[in-house]
């Protein structure tokens, strides 16, 4: 027992940037538009971050503020990146898993290449030094997940905004009925998916990696997108499959550290993530809880 509270805060260390771009997806279909592109837009985010922090660290500034200031930028260049997918869905009325693909292929393109404009490779630099865990063990990323779900909370159900945004993704033509301009809050709900993810990317890569690679993320973005619909469409179930899917991929890098367990193969462990969210999904699927809108495009005045 003594030895798995040993390693709560690496169990942390991994849900939360999971935890952080589920709450992302999740305010993302409560609005009516399906982001399958978190994977991609993680990545983004976790490129954008690394790279960021190398140069700065390279130049010289305070290593706190260069990392506040890399997953700032990760931050910003997610959302940025999300309003492809926005304008594609929203205003072209595009196929959204079509155009989710689309970025998650872009992603992979784009970080390998800013990485040869940058660093001559098909990664960024190796940094000298990431985020730092509190007296705990902590890091800051697992602070900055519970910021992220009670705000999605307190914005969803505590305030007027919340119900505009949800309206829109069960029936959005009575929500523009009553005046609620529906592209602006799917517009904004996509962002909010593009820098939750950008944000998380860049987590992920400065607390568990030294530099970004085309692998960093390495099926995150959908085990994230696996927890929205396994938690309800709701934070605390999105924080409970998160913290489930997220424990199963920390267990399959500390299982070495159980003595019982080293008879197995390593791949064993290395697929138990993946396993643990398809067999959440195919044994708890029953009701669709998914906002009535989700997925489908939408157009002002239609019946």
């Amino acid at each position: 027992m003594s030895m798995l509270w040993g390693m709560l805060p690496s169990i942390l260390m991994i849900v939360a940037p999971i935890l952080i771009t589920a709450i992302g997806g999740m305010i993302c279909e409560k609005a009516g538009v399906v982001n399958i592109a978190l994977e991609g837009l993680m990545a983004i985010g976790a490129c954008t971050a690394a790279s960021a922090h190398v140069l700065m660290e390279s130049a010289g500034m305070n290593p706190n503020l260069s990392l506040f200031l890399a997953l700032a930028l990760g931050f910003v260049v997610g959302g940025l990146f999300s309003l492809v997918h926005a304008v594609a869905a929203i205003n072209l009325n595009a196929d959204q898993t079509i155009s989710g693909t689309g970025i998650n292929l872009l992603a992979n393109g784009v970080t390998i290449f800013a990485s040869q404009i940058l660093f001559s490779a098909d990664r960024t630099r190796e940094f000298r030094m990431g985020m730092q865990t509190d007296a705990l063990g902590i890091y800051p990323t697992a602070y900055i997940a519970i910021a992220v779900v009670l705000f999605s909370w307190f914005l969803l159900y505590k305030i007027p905004f919340g119900v505009h945004l949800r309206a829109c993704g069960e029936h959005p033509g009575a929500a523009e009925s009553v005046g609620i301009n529906v592209k602006k809050m799917r517009y904004f709900a996509v962002i909010a998916s593009g820098v939750l993810a950008g944000l998380a990317g860049g987590c992920v890569v400065l607390t568990q990696t030294i530099q970004y690679t085309s692998n960093t993320i390495n099926g995150r973005g959908f085990i994230a997108l696996a927890a929205v619909s396994f938690g309800r469409w709701r934070p605390l179930g999105v924080t409970g499959a998160a913290f489930l899917f997220g424990a199963a991929q920390a267990f399959a890098i500390i299982a070495n550290n159980f003595p019982a367990l080293r008879v197995l193969p390593s791949e064993v462990f290395n697929i138990l993530p993946y396993v643990v969210t398809l067999a959440a999904l195919v044994l708890f699927s029953g009701k669709n809880y998914a906002p009535s809108a989700a997925g489908k495009a939408y157009e002002k005045g239609a019946s």
